[in-house]
């Protein structure tokens, strides 16, 4: 690890609109690093990990109920009608159709009476996950302490699940918490939580990521819930581009490699090996994600005349080492 304070300062300049932009920056309940050492520390662990593609966490909210027939529905189908294990907010773990009940109960008729029908969303369901091969166990007790950390106020409830292929957590939020404030999360929220989860699974040793497409190179569009389910339905009848090309995911991209160049053109500057190593990876990795592929020609595009040339002038131009060349014509 580099010991110079310059670059420790790119680091945490460039690394911080990498991993934590200022578009995502919300209240958090995570302490703060103190000293500029740990905070670069933290920003090279974060590229280590991101170039070298640690799993990524998912944090998925999958729907709430709008009134307490439709939660009770999903309680009982997370806790496959009693038999699985139930953890409240309390910490209490209990099983079977009277604890379920008992749930139920305190949920209706404790704090905010929730009716049996309603138009407003009354919970909000939660899933917790990472790829195959996290052990069950590791992610039940990351997903304890996410819920601890993210609503200490709020009535909540969580059943892990390991039957299907990777193990996950299903957790359920009240929406309205014991002090009256209702619960209504936002882009910003979801990336802290991701962020929470994330940094709860390294706590114990478990490798995990919360990078945002853009850190990534990623360019898919997110499918939401509604329009999985109408599509299962038949009721879907427009079709979702696969890429994000609006303007500001556009803008996201070009910020995020902009941020990339500059953090691999002060590591190769390093007068320690370590460094100058990180740099070429943030390079290979850069060469392999969507967003430079995009700059790539097609197969019909490459049978044009001159293509061929202009391909090779924009993988000539993406080495950080050659700095008097400008960036691809795509991102500026």
């Amino acid at each position: 690890m580099s010991s110079d304070p310059n670059i420790d300062g790119v680091l945490i300049q460039w690394g911080e609109r990498l991993f934590y932009p200022s578009n995502r920056i919300v209240k958090s309940n995570m302490p703060r690093l103190r000293t500029p050492q740990q905070r670069a520390a933290m920003i090279r662990t974060r590229i280590e990990d991101t170039v070298r593609r640690a799993p990524q966490v998912m944090v998925k909210v999958t729907g709430g109920g709008r009134g307490m027939a439709a939660i009770a529905a999903h309680f009982r189908y997370i806790s496959q009608n009693g038999r699985l294990d139930i953890e409240d907010d309390r910490g209490a773990i209990e099983r079977g159709k009277d604890a379920l009940h008992g749930i139920e109960r305190q949920w209706q008729f404790g704090g905010a009476y929730i009716g049996q029908e309603g138009q407003r969303r009354e919970a909000f369901n939660i899933m917790l996950s990472m790829p195959r091969g996290t052990a069950a166990v590791t992610l039940q007790k990351a997903a304890r302490e996410f819920a601890k950390i993210e609503f200490p106020d709020h009535r909540y409830m969580m059943v892990l699940h390991t039957h299907q292929a990777n193990p996950h957590v299903h957790l359920s939020v009240k929406a309205e918490s014991k002090r009256g404030k209702r619960l209504n999360p936002r882009k910003a929220d979801l990336h802290r939580w991701r962020e929470t989860f994330a940094e709860q699974l390294r706590e114990r040793g478990v490798e995990a990521e919360a990078t945002r497409q853009a850190t990534r190179g990623e360019i898919r569009s997110r499918t939401n819930l509604w329009q999985i389910n109408a599509k299962r339905e038949g009721r879907l009848h427009t079709s979702q581009p696969q890429n994000r090309a609006g303007k500001a995911a556009m803008g996201n991209r070009k910020e995020a490699l902009n941020a990339w160049i500059q953090i691999a053109r002060a590591l190769e500057g390093s007068n320690v090996g370590a460094d100058r190593e990180l740099a070429k990876q943030i390079v290979g990795f850069l060469r392999s994600t969507p967003v430079m592929q995009l700059a790539k020609p097609s197969p019909q595009q490459a049978q044009r005349p001159g293509i061929e040339q202009d391909r090779n002038s924009r993988q000539r131009q993406l080495p950080i080492v050659e700095r008097s060349r400008p960036g691809p014509d795509w991102e500026r």
